[in-house]
């Protein structure tokens, strides 16, 4: 029976934190702190992440604001103009890296794209992951793009009434518990979680039991074995 397949991005079918983990490194080597270590200095930065994003979004962008005033807080020099548009520079350049798509992830769209409807369903800014979208040349198999400032459960039930989806058969493709799997879940329609190694530290949650079915599985590629 066709289904109906709403599925993320980052780190879905492309990788995307990794580049952000490099730049968290490139930015602990230059704050250089002498007492807070990655996970001290971590910490606070999600902390202002978390605040940050009901206002400002996610992004390069957004991570770089963070990052400056995350330095801000807890630089032990002077800061200096130049410091801070070093620490934005180690955010610009996320904007440069190549586009590495998840291994099968191509050819695996290309077959459900035949079979099943394809919504792709991301947040973020709305320019760099239109950015991202078309670099990556896999807009063609989707009929649909949805990207939006947060997907929480108030964007899911959006998104499903627009679509007018029966909900047993409408699946949400993932690899974050936060914004792919319990918002799902939690509105009814189903969800298939599929872990990312390097999944955000923000979007890493319990999944929470809900009215919809969860499928888990390992690899993108196996999404062939179910649909």
């Amino acid at each position: 029976m066709r289904q109906h397949l709403l599925i993320d991005a980052d780190d879905t079918l492309w990788e995307n934190n990794i580049y952000f983990e490099r730049a968290f490194e490139e930015f602990v080597a230059f704050l250089n702190h002498s007492s807070l270590g990655p996970a001290g200095i971590r910490a606070v930065l999600d902390e202002i992440e978390t605040a940050n994003a009901k206002i400002h979004g996610y992004g390069a962008l957004n991570f770089g604001r963070n990052m400056t005033l995350c330095y801000q807080r807890l630089s032990e020099r002077r800061v200096k103009e130049e410091d801070l548009a070093t620490v934005l520079s180690f955010a610009e350049r996320i904007l440069e890296c190549p586009m590495e798509l998840i291994a099968g992830v191509a050819d695996t769209l290309e077959y459900l794209a035949t079979r099943h409807d394809l919504v792709l369903f991301t947040k973020g800014h709305p320019e760099e992951q239109k950015l991202k979208i078309d670099r990556s040349g896999l807009g063609v198999y989707f009929g649909h793009t949805a990207i939006v400032k947060e997907k929480d459960a108030a964007a899911y039930e959006q998104l499903v009434l627009e679509m007018r989806w029966p909900r047993g058969r409408t699946w949400m493709v993932g690899n974050s518990p936060k914004s792919d799997i319990n918002p799902a879940l939690e509105i009814g329609i189903n969800a298939v979680f599929i872990p990312h190694s390097h999944t955000w530290t923000l979007e890493r949650q319990e999944i929470r039991p809900g009215s919809g079915r969860l499928l888990e599985l390992e690899r993108f590629t196996d999404l062939r074995r179910h649909f």
